[in-house]
Order: C-alpha cells, then sequence, then structure tokens
C-alpha cells in the first residue's frame, strides 16, 4: 500500500525539519510526501530545502488556514492511504508506517467491515525538550458509540484510505479548531466506518496547539465540538463539554 503523508506548514522553521526528516525515514513503505506550506515568510522554505529531492510535492502559497491547506493536500494526494503530520509533530521510530500497513493487512474488516481507518497511541512532549513526556494518550480500542462518550482517536496517529476520505469529504472550513475531530465523527461514528487499533506510540507531538493555548481557546473549541455534531444534523450528547475534556485526565498518570 502505498503511504500519502501530508505535512502542512506556516513560519515553523524551527520544527519541520525534523518532521520531514521523521516522514522520510520510513522504511519498508512505498511513501508519498507532500508538503503545503502557507507562503511563510521566515526560514521555513530554506529548512526544508536540504530535503527537497525526497519530497514528493512542495507547495507554498497562501491559504485559509490549517484544514485548507490539509485539504490542498488530500487532493494531490495518490496513496491508497493517507495521514496528516504537523510540522511540530514527529514519528517516534523508522518502522511506524510499515507497522501501520501491516495493521491494515492483517485488520482487512473489523465486524465484517472493511477497515478504513488505524490510529494508534501519541506522546504529548515538553516543547523544547522532545524526550520528556508530558501527557501519555494510550487510545485503546475503538468501539461502537464510544464517540459518544467524549472519547476521539489522537488525529496526528491516524491513517485513512484516501477512497474513504475523500468519499466522506475533507475538513470542514467552517470550523476553526475543530475540524480534525468533525472529520473523524462524521467519518466513523456517522457513517459507521470501521477503525483498527495499534497498540503502539507513533506519534510525539509537541505540548501547546491553538485548541489549548488559553481559557478562552479550550471555551471556543468545546462550543465547535459540540458543532461539529450539529453540522452533520445530530444532537451531541449533553455532556460531551465535559466528558471530553475529562478524558484527558488520565493521560497525565
Amino acid at each position: 500500500m502505498k503511504v500519502s503523508v501530508v505535512t502542512v506548514c506556516f513560519r515553523a522553521e524551527s520544527t519541520v525539519a525534523e518532521a520531514a526528516k521523521s516522514v522520510l525515514s520510513q522504511k519498508g513503505v512505498d511513501l508519498e510526501y507532500i508538503v503545503i506550506d502557507g507562503a511563510s515568510d521566515d526560514g521555513t522554505l530554506e529548512a526544508l530545502e536540504p530535503l527537497k529531492p525526497q519530497i514528493s510535492l512542495l507547495v507554498s502559497e497562501p491559504d485559509r488556514g490549517l484544514y485548507d491547506a490539509m485539504n490542498k493536500g488530500l487532493a494531490q494526494a495518490s496513496g491508497e492511504l493517507i495521514t496528516f503530520l504537523n510540522a511540530d509533530d514527529f514519528y517516534t521510530d523508522p518502522h511506524v508506517l510499515s507497522d501501520v500497513v501491516k495493521t491494515f493487512n492483517e485488520s482487512s474488516s473489523v465486524a465484517g467491515k472493511p477497515v478504513d481507518g488505524v490510529y494508534a497511541d501519541l506522546d504529548i512532549v515538553h516543547p523544547q525538550h522532545t524526550d520528556q513526556s508530558v501527557r501519555l494518550w494510550r487510545s485503546g480500542t475503538y468501539k461502537p458509540g464510544h464517540f459518544r462518550k467524549g472519547w476521539m482517536p489522537p488525529h496526528p496517529t491516524l491513517v485513512v484510505k484516501t477512497a474513504a476520505m475523500k468519499t466522506s469529504g475533507g475538513f470542514n472550513l467552517e470550523l476553526k479548531s475543530a475540524a480534525d475531530y468533525e472529520f473523524m465523527l462524521r467519518c466513523f461514528h456517522l457513517e459507521h466506518r470501521a477503525l483498527a487499533y495499534l497498540p503502539r506510540t507513533t506519534v510525539r507531538m509537541r505540548a501547546g496547539g491553538v485548541s489549548n493555548s488559553s481559557f478562552k481557546n479550550r471555551l471556543r473549541a468545546n462550543a465547535e465540538d459540540a458543532r461539529a455534531w450539529r453540522l452533520n444534523g445530530a444532537q451531541p450528547p449533553w455532556h460531551l463539554r465535559l466528558s471530553k475534556p475529562l478524558r484527558k485526565l488520565s493521560q497525565f498518570f
């Protein structure tokens, strides 16, 4: 299976090379690597310059934000599988994608349905000292109905069949910080596509992010989570604003 990895970036000169190297170091996999840059005016493109011969496609142009750039990457992807690795994230080792492909091959169906996505575990690390974990996101096996309990897979670990993602639709630009959640909710909860769990850590993500950068942004993100349900004609669980954040508590212990 050919895997398309998409990295979107904007003014990410300090981290993007590490993310790109972790992708390009993957072994035993047919890889397509796409980088979508939002016309960075710092040293992002210079940081990527030594790696350009190995990058399948590098686009640098203005966009309408993170999810618009991710949709651009989806449109360009030719792999059977697709995943999105942000410029602040990196793979834990060179065997991540080969293990994902193996999981797809060994989990051809779940409850009689073809597997359209594989997810794994995530370590959230100190922004500067990336060998220091601050949260451990252990996903556990997905069961239908888990989204109603505030569950979601860590998006950076999720690898999806490209055809399924394009059929379901990409990221909804009406949402500013929850379009990844909305896509997963739509694709796997509301459209009932099957997910398989790879029980290992595949991605390290630097702590921070738009939705967690302030209390105000956290409130806005919670409101967007509920809106993600309503955009799909579904009523969000009454406890969603509590159950989704409360699930994160176990990641600190």
